[in-house]
């Protein structure tokens, strides 16, 4: 069944559309069973328009990718904001995170299942733009009163590994994604009260 775009998205301007319909097809079907041809019968332009904005379709991923990116990081800053305590900003990236990871945007789920590796044309740049993001959490764990013995890149290896694979079980059970962020803090060693619960 084709992946087609709601007719509200059909805009005068083409680029958004395209993004929209390159991810949604990067993140249901991955980056080699997608073609420009898919993406651009979804979007409702011809082949040749997708090629008028990105010259190959490894470009094309690196647009979704590096939107992806932005718009993660840019939920994690908001969410954490002002916030100095250590503790309650690794709680805050971690919800962050899966706030990003399981909205309906595919764009985050492009991020996780399309990996530098399945892309060699394209990989050190898909490796430059997971970096932008994950640099944040390298500090953010840099920041942790860790006991002697832990070790930080092996946490955040372990910790972004596990958040990634939140998509695959959870459906908005278990009383929502408090209980989840508790889990990861406590599965991680690291206490922080709870941030009051969004209205």
């Amino acid at each position: 069944m084709p992946l087609t775009l709601p007719a509200s998205k059909r805009q005068p301007s083409r680029w958004p559309v395209l993004l929209d319909a390159a991810a949604a097809f990067f993140a249901e079907r991955g980056y080699h069973a997608t073609t420009m041809r898919d993406i651009a019968q979804a979007a409702s332009v011809t082949p040749g328009a997708v090629y008028f904005h990105v010259p190959t379709k490894h470009a094309l991923l690196l647009a979704v990718y590096q939107e992806g990116v932005d718009r993660i990081i840019r939920h994690l800053d908001a969410a954490l904001g002002e916030e100095s305590d250590p503790g309650k900003r690794f709680r805050g990236a971690i919800r962050a995170h899966l706030e990003s990871i399981l909205d309906e945007s595919a764009y985050a789920r492009v991020i996780i299942r399309v990996l530098p590796e399945d892309v060699p044309e394209a990989a050190e740049e898909l490796k430059r733009q997971r970096e932008r993001y994950e640099a944040r959490f390298r500090a953010l764990v840099g920041d942790l009163r860790l006991p002697a013995g832990r070790n930080p890149k092996l946490m955040r290896l372990l910790l972004i590994g596990a958040l990634n694979w939140t998509p695959v079980w959870y459906r908005g059970a278990l009383g929502g994604l408090d209980p989840v962020v508790d889990e990861f803090m406590a599965s991680f060693g690291v206490g922080s009260p709870r941030r009051t619960s969004r209205k």
